[in-house]
């Protein structure tokens, strides 16, 4: 029988809008967008600034290093600091499909809405390397690579879709498929390099 793998402990799905959507929204999307990119940004930026005062430095409003610090030292992940990263980067990420025409529903600030994350939390004692979290970020170095070529491409594809949407109602498969893959593949390196919630080395894939 053929092994079949565990799927990586990062894991995203944004529902298929098989429905017309809003042409009027879609077609003002970088402007509809804007009052909930800069609620996203006071966070972010609030985070950093509150953490600095503590000691606790926020990487875009993601407690990075001081996560680090504490798997180094001590060998704990913080609940209440994974519950933060994960709320965070599911709110960033409905900003960001919203941004990308997945979806024309309003981003939300607390509910999952048609996009979906799941993270476990880790159990740092027993799961995570202690000295890892020190050289993620550049053992990920290849993915950021392949990334900045297929955030090039997800880009073209949305402005398609874009053109699509108007004349039709209708984000074309293909293309919806593939923009979410990049978000998905994006999602499994920052699980690994900056969530820092797994050492399993993250698959140069865009499925599932």
């Amino acid at each position: 029988m053929d092994h079949v793998p565990e799927p990586f402990p990062a894991r995203l799905e944004i529902d298929y809008p098989d429905r017309d959507l809003n042409r009027l929204t879609s077609f003002f999307r970088p402007f509809t967008v804007i009052p909930i990119a800069v609620i996203l940004s006071l966070i972010t930026r609030a985070t950093v600034h509150a953490d600095s005062a503590n000691y606790v430095i926020g990487s875009g409003g993601i407690v990075f290093p001081a996560t680090a610090l504490m798997l180094l030292f001590r060998r704990k992940y913080p609940r209440w600091w994974f519950d933060w990263n994960l709320a965070l980067t599911r709110f960033g990420t409905r900003v960001s499909a919203y941004l990308a025409l997945l979806s024309d529903e309003y981003p939300a600030t607390d509910a999952d809405q048609a996009v979906h994350i799941e993270i476990p939390y880790p159990y740092a004692a027993r799961e995570l390397s202690p000295w890892l979290p020190l050289v993620k970020w550049l053992l990920a170095l290849p993915h950021y690579l392949f990334l900045c070529v297929l955030c090039v491409a997800a880009v073209g594809c949305v402005i398609i879709a874009w053109f699509a949407i108007l004349l039709t109602g209708r984000y074309p498969r293909p293309l919806f498929d593939f923009v979410v893959g990049v978000f998905r593949w994006w999602l499994r390196v920052s699980a690994y390099a900056f969530l820092l919630t797994t050492d399993r080395y993250p698959p140069f894939s865009l499925s599932a």
